[in-house]
């Protein structure tokens, strides 16, 4: 039935529902088809983020979408933000259950396999009633521990569908029925033999499908918990990008300032920022002077200095003086809000967890019900004992059953990711994974990713008087400050001096400096500007330094004396250890290196130049950052990118691979797709080693699995193979992916080669 939306058609609205009860792509596919039927609707349906995006659709009408998904056996509801309570509650009931009904699980199935191997197999230790012993056990498992599978079944089946818990579910079911008819009635009692099967079952024995059934359902339970679990929601990243918002104003009005919450300001409103206070919406300031800190936008280190006139981004912070400031954007359209928005699109185009699984399933699964009903209908028609011909096409059902299909990613993901913690790699999930096979470029922001975002003295230059005593009257008057420069030369200052003099009428000049009095002289410190402003000459010896410290990307900072330039010190952002080795490691790999800097191409280059970096691109903005990424990919570039600030968070999810170091920001360890905690940049080159090596895993499992199945169906089909052999094997194929995975374990560190 198509739904008439007739007046809401042409509607240039957007609506997000949050879906639920999702287990494959298959389900989103069938989602998307059930929305699809709204008139004039155009929809994408995320498997990842279990959200639906419907375009042409207003608000109003959104509870026909979710009429229409809930009909298609699903739940749906409309989302209101990135906390969306809604969404939050529906998972954790399902990490909730899915944890419970593995931990009854796995509880009853070691027992249960220790007695139906052991007991079934040797007549001898058999007591009376342990097949009704075993039944017992495996009630609650095949029941209550399935039911997820059951119940998504028996909704596809209404739908006319199938998926993977399709079979599954038939897997428990077929095997669980198959033993309990043989206690019942003895069908397993055919005397025949099989040419796989060693002649006749031994009597009783048939009940070893107790421990199928058990083990599939626990296997598959574990699988799906941790792919609920590992699953990460793009609404996380929204909602740390808005924790760093104002929540209130100090608009200005009329003289008078009122603090109201920031949804009350408008474009053209002034309002005021004291010290210390975040900047609630971008604006342009028209009274006072700051340095505003924006490392948490610009991943910079050095605070920027902004007088009337100077425009100022919401989410930042003014560290040392009192702004007046007229709103230029708020709301939605601030840089800050816009980043979200940005960050949200590019992870809706990640992939789908386990897309290869899902599209094997789609004919895989409907095949092998067809061809178990098949082969056991012909083996009856062929004159084929009942029981035998029931036992062959149960024999199909459960050598195609996909166990080891279904544990191929989830046990390579453990592992990997269990073997990766180890070495300090945090790894989100698949997308991470498939990601970084293809990978062949590195991005690399500079501050605070190789550098450590500390200032540290370079070169003191100094004008008619020593360095030791340039150092000491700057620092005497520096020590009064908590900028990163005024820390930086007090430390360097501890290295050659053990005192400091005694400072009168210290005053900071927002964004530019600070004075102070000593012994009678004053003492400038601050920017070139300053010393301009103030017409304080700087001689030719003094303009060299500045200018090859400019050369150099380094941050030069003057000192004058009543008047008199005294001296020049130059400082820069300092490499963390290992960044030349990490760099060379990354070139090993046959990675090409990107430097990705918002700061001058002079210190772009430096740090290049000294890191052995292949490219540099430098005074890059924060919007621009996802821009050359998406360039770079749009060259043919894989691209992987390493950040920590959240002028990072847009460029790691518009990446193919996003790392971000722990030290960083929310926000960008969010928008990651991998988080580096190890304190070692040698950590980068391994998180692409194990993902590699995760991902090959994954591959190789997933061809032996689906092999395997393809391979031993006939060999079933053709009545050659014993149902207890057919368990045992299909039994064997999960062992050899579990230890495929485990192999994971052994791959090492870069550190371990130092």
């Amino acid at each position: 039935m198509t739904l008439d939306l007739t007046p809401a058609t042409g509607v240039d609205e957007t609506i997000e529902l949050d879906i639920s009860g999702m287990t494959c792509a298959a389900c989103a596919g069938r989602v998307e088809r059930a929305l699809n039927k709204l008139d004039g609707v155009t929809v994408t349906v995320n498997y990842a983020t279990e959200r639906a995006l419907l375009a042409g659709l207003p608000e109003q009408h959104a509870d026909l979408a979710i009429a229409q998904v809930e009909n298609a056996g699903y739940g749906a509801h409309l989302r209101d933000g990135a906390d969306d309570a809604w969404s939050t509650r529906a998972t954790e009931v399902r990490i909730t259950s899915l944890r419970r009904r593995l931990a009854i699980a796995a509880l009853l199935t070691v027992p249960l396999m220790d007695i139906t191997i052991v007991l079934a197999l040797v007549p001898g230790w058999r007591f009376p009633g342990w097949e009704w012993a075993c039944v017992l056990l495996a009630l609650p498992i095949v029941t209550w521990a399935a039911w997820p599978f059951h119940r998504a079944t028996i909704r596809n089946l209404r739908h006319g569908a199938v998926s993977m818990d399709t079979l599954v579910s038939l897997g428990i079911a077929a095997s669980f029925g198959w033993a309990v008819a043989t206690l019942l009635f003895g069908l397993g009692d055919t005397g025949g033999g099989y040419w796989l099967g060693f002649g006749a079952t031994p009597a009783g024995a048939d009940s070893i499908y107790l421990d199928v059934a058990a083990g599939m359902t626990t296997f598959q339970l574990a699988g799906r918990y941790f792919e609920t679990r590992s699953r990460r929601k793009a609404g996380d990243v929204l909602g740390a990008l808005n924790a760093l918002a104002s929540t209130h104003v100090r608009i200005l009005r009329d003289g008078i300032e009122a603090v109201e919450p920031a949804t009350a300001l408008r474009v053209g409103d002034v309002f005021v920022v004291l010290p210390g206070e975040t900047i609630p919406a971008d604006g342009t300031v028209q009274h006072g002077a700051a340095a505003i800190d924006a490392s948490m936008m610009t991943g910079e280190p050095v605070p920027v200095a902004v007088t009337p006139g100077a425009p100022v981004t919401g989410g930042t912070i003014s560290t040392d003086g009192r702004l007046e400031v007229v709103a230029t954007s708020v709301g939605a359209n601030t840089q800050l809000a816009q980043m979200a928005a940005l960050t949200e699109q590019a992870q809706a185009r990640k992939a789908r967890v386990q897309a290869v699984v899902d599209r094997i399933v789609t004919w895989f699964v409907p095949a092998v019900i067809a061809l178990a009903i098949l082969v056991g209908t012909a083996w009856a028609l062929a004159g084929t004992p009942t029981q035998q011909a029931f036992g062959t096409g149960i024999s199909v059902l459960i050598i195609a059953c996909p166990c080891a299909l279904g544990l191929a990613t989830p046990t390579a993901l453990m592992v990997g990711i269990g073997r990766a913690a180890t070495l300090g790699i945090l790894i989100k999930g698949h997308d991470a994974l498939e990601a970084s096979g293809g990978i062949t470029t590195v991005v690399l922001d500079k501050t605070g990713t190789l550098t450590t975002g500390r200032m540290s003295v370079e070169t003191v230059t100094p004008l008619d008087i020593t360095a030791p005593e340039l150092l000491r009257l700057t620092a005497s008057v520096e020590r009064g400050s908590e900028h990163v420069i005024a820390r930086a030369i007090e430390h360097e200052a501890q290295q050659h001096i053990t005192d400091l003099l005694p400072v009168e009428d210290f005053t900071a000049l927002p964004g530019l400096g600070a004075s102070a009095r000593i012994a009678g002289t004053r003492i400038l410190i601050g920017s070139l500007r300053l010393a301009t402003e103030h017409g304080i000459p700087v001689p030719d010896d003094a303009q060299a330094a500045i200018d090859q410290a400019d050369a150099a990307g380094h941050t030069t900072v003057l000192i004058a004396r009543d008047g008199t330039l005294i001296g020049v010190i130059a400082l820069a952002d300092t490499l963390k250890p290992h960044a030349g080795l990490a760099v060379a490691a990354l070139r090993e790999q046959g990675l090409e290196t990107v430097l990705l800097t918002g700061d001058t191409p002079a210190a772009g280059a430096r740090i290049a130049t000294e890191l052995g970096i292949d490219l540099v691109h430098a005074g890059v903005a924060p919007a621009q950052k996802a821009d050359l990424i998406r360039s770079l990919q749009a060259d043919g570039r894989k691209v992987a990118m390493v950040g920590d600030g959240i002028n990072d968070a847009i460029a790691l999810a518009t990446a193919d691979l996003g790392l971000a170091i722990v030290t960083g920001t929310d926000i960008a360890l969010k928008a990651a797709d991998i988080i580096l905690v190890r304190d070692d940049l040698l950590v980068i080159p391994d998180a692409i080693s194990i993902s590699r090596r995760t991902l090959r895993t994954i591959r190789t499992n997933l061809v032996w699995a689906f092999g395997y199945n393809v391979a031993a169906i006939p060999i079933a089909a053709a009545g050659l193979l014993n149902p207890l052999i057919a368990a045992a094997a299909m039994s064997l194929s999960s062992v050899l992916v579990v230890y495929n995975s485990l192999r994971i374990q052994h791959v090492k560190g870069h550190t371990a080669h130092r």
